[in-house]
C-alpha cells in the first residue's frame, strides 16, 4: 500500500519537518501490508472481533427498516475558459511534508470523467485485495449483524462501493480491521441520512427527535434504572440505530477515549447540520449562499477525516487535535470534500423528486445565475477552499513539526484525495451535467 502523499509544497518546509515526516512515514510504509500486526491505541494487540455481548444489552430480533472568497462579483458568470486554465492563488502548489518521487497513477478500471477545472490530485486505484475483503466484510455486517436493508436495496448498497471508498481514503491503514472501523461508520451515517433525512422514507418532520434518539447510540444515555431497559431496547428499533450502535461499539473498543469523544462531538455537529437543512425544507426556503456554506460546515464529511489516526493505528494527542489551526485545517478539508459531493451529485439530485439543496442550486437561486454559471462558480468555491486547506496545512506543519501532526495531516490530505477519486469513479451513482 503506497504511503499517502500530500501535493507538492507551496514553499519548502524546515529541515526538521522533512526529517520527521520521512521517519514517521517510513515506519508506516514498512508495515502497511502487515494484516496481522496492529499498533496504536490497541497496544500491538489485534483489534477486537465481533462483540459477544455489547454494552447496551443483547440485540432484539432484527426488523426490516421501515424508514430506514469567490473571485467573481455576484450575478456574473465565472467563465469556462478561466476555470479550465487550472488552479491559481495562494495554496495552489499545495503541501508536501517530505520529498518524494512522482509516480505514475494507475487508471481506475471504471474511471469516470473528472469535473473540468476542479482542483484535485489524482491517486492510484485502491488496492483490489483490500477492496474485495472490506466489501465482503461490510456486506456481512450489514446483513447479518444489523439487518441494515431489505433485499430490494441490495443493488444500491453494492453500487455505493463503500469498500473502494474507504480503502482509497485510508491508504495507511495497517490492517483490514482498521479499515472496517471507518467503513461501518460510513455505512451507518449513510443509513441515518437516507432513512431519516432523504431517499428511503426520510422527512424533515420529526427529524430532531429521530436524530436525538439515534445519537444516544453513539453517546450513551445514563439514566435511572427504571427507564434504562426501555432506552436499551430502543437502540434496536430501526436500522439506523442498530447500525450506529454496532459501528460505535467496534470503534470505541479500538480507539482511545479522546478519539471516541472527538467522534461523538463531530457527529453532533453533523446532526445539527441535518436539522438546519430540514428547517429550510419545511419552510420551502432557499438560504443565502453564506448561510448554505455555514450549514455545510456542519452537515459535511468531517466525522470521516477526524478518525484518520484511529484508522491508521495511532493517536493524535487531544491537545494537538484541539489546536485552533488544526481545527481550521480539518474544517477546510471537510468543507471542500463536501462541495465535491454537491458537484458530482448535482444531476442525481436534479432527477430526484422534490428540490434538493446543493451549492449550484443555491447560487443560481440567490445570485440570479444560469444553471451552468452557478455550477462553474461552485467549482471556483471548491477550488478556493482546497487552496486554503493546503496553505493552512502547510503553515501548521511548519509551526508544529511533531510526528503525529505530520502523519495526521498526510492522512487528512489522503482522505480528501480519496474522496474525490471515489466520487469521480463511481459512475453507478454520479454523472456530470452537460456544461462543457
Amino acid at each position: 500500500m503506497p504511503v499517502p502523499e500530500l501535493p507538492p509544497p507551496q514553499s519548502s518546509l524546515p529541515e526538521a519537518v522533512t526529517r520527521f515526516g520521512a521517519t514517521v512515514l517510513g515506519a508506516v510504509a514498512a508495515r502497511a501490508h502487515d494484516t496481522d500486526a496492529v499498533g496504536g491505541p490497541t497496544g500491538g494487540r489485534p483489534l477486537p472481533g465481533p462483540p459477544a455481548g455489547l454494552p447496551f444489552g443483547p440485540p432484539a430480533t432484527a426488523v426490516p427498516p421501515t424508514a430506514v472568497p469567490v473571485t467573481d462579483a455576484p450575478g456574473q458568470g465565472v467563465g469556462l475558459e478561466r476555470l479550465l486554465r487550472g488552479p491559481h492563488g495562494l495554496g495552489t502548489a499545495g503541501l508536501r511534508l517530505a520529498p518524494r518521487e512522482e509516480r505514475p497513477v494507475t487508471p481506475a478500471p471504471r474511471e469516470g470523467r473528472p469535473i473540468p477545472g476542479l482542483y484535485h490530485h489524482p491517486v492510484p486505484e485502491p488496492d483490489e485485495a483490500r477492496v474485495d475483503e472490506v466489501s465482503r466484510r461490510i456486506k456481512a455486517w450489514a446483513l447479518d449483524e444489523v439487518s441494515l436493508y431489505p433485499e430490494e436495496w441490495e443493488e444500491q448498497f453494492d453500487g455505493f462501493s463503500v469498500g473502494r471508498y474507504m480503502v482509497g481514503c485510508h491508504p495507511d491503514a495497517p490492517t483490514v480491521d482498521h479499515l472496517m472501523l471507518a467503513t461501518r461508520l460510513m455505512v451507518a451515517e449513510n443509513a441515518v441520512d437516507d432513512c431519516y433525512c432523504e431517499d428511503h422514507g426520510g422527512s424533515p418532520i420529526g427529524l430532531g427527535e429521530r436524530l436525538l434518539l439515534a445519537h444516544t447510540a453513539l453517546d450513551p444515555l445514563y439514566t435511572v434504572r427504571e427507564y434504562q431497559p426501555e432506552w436499551a431496547d430502543s437502540l434496536h428499533a430501526d436500522a439506523p440505530r442498530r447500525a450506529y450502535r454496532s459501528a460505535m461499539d467496534y470503534f470505541v473498543r479500538a480507539a482511545g477515549p479522546s478519539q471516541a469523544d472527538r467522534l461523538r462531538h463531530d457527529m453532533a455537529r453533523l446532526h445539527l447540520g441535518y436539522l438546519a437543512e430540514a428547517s429550510w425544507a419545511q419552510q420551502d426556503q432557499v438560504p443565502e449562499v453564506w448561510e448554505y456554506l455555514a450549514m455545510r460546515q456542519f452537515n459535511n464529511f468531517r466525522p470521516c477525516p477526524t478518525i484518520t489516526d484511529t484508522v491508521g493505528g495511532y493517536e493524535l494527542p487531544a491537545d494537538l487535535h484541539a489546536r485552533a489551526d488544526m481545527q481550521k485545517v480539518i474544517a477546510l478539508a471537510s468543507n471542500a470534500t463536501t462541495i465535491v459531493n454537491d458537484l458530482y451529485s448535482y444531476t442525481k439530485e436534479l432527477d430526484a423528486p422534490g428540490r434538493h439543496l446543493n451549492l449550484p442550486v443555491v447560487i443560481a437561486e440567490r445570485e440570479g445565475l444560469s444553471d451552468q454559471d452557478a455550477y462553474l462558480k461552485s467549482v471556483e468555491v471548491h477550488n478556493e477552499l482546497m487552496h486554503d486547506f493546503e496553505t493552512e496545512a502547510a503553515a501548521l506543519a511548519t509551526a508544529c513539526p511533531v510526528p503525529a501532526v505530520q502523519r495526521f495531516l498526510r492522512g487528512v490530505a489522503a482522505w480528501v484525495d480519496g474522496n474525490h477519486h471515489w466520487h469521480q469513479s463511481n459512475t453507478y451513482r454520479y454523472s456530470l451535467p452537460d456544461f462543457w
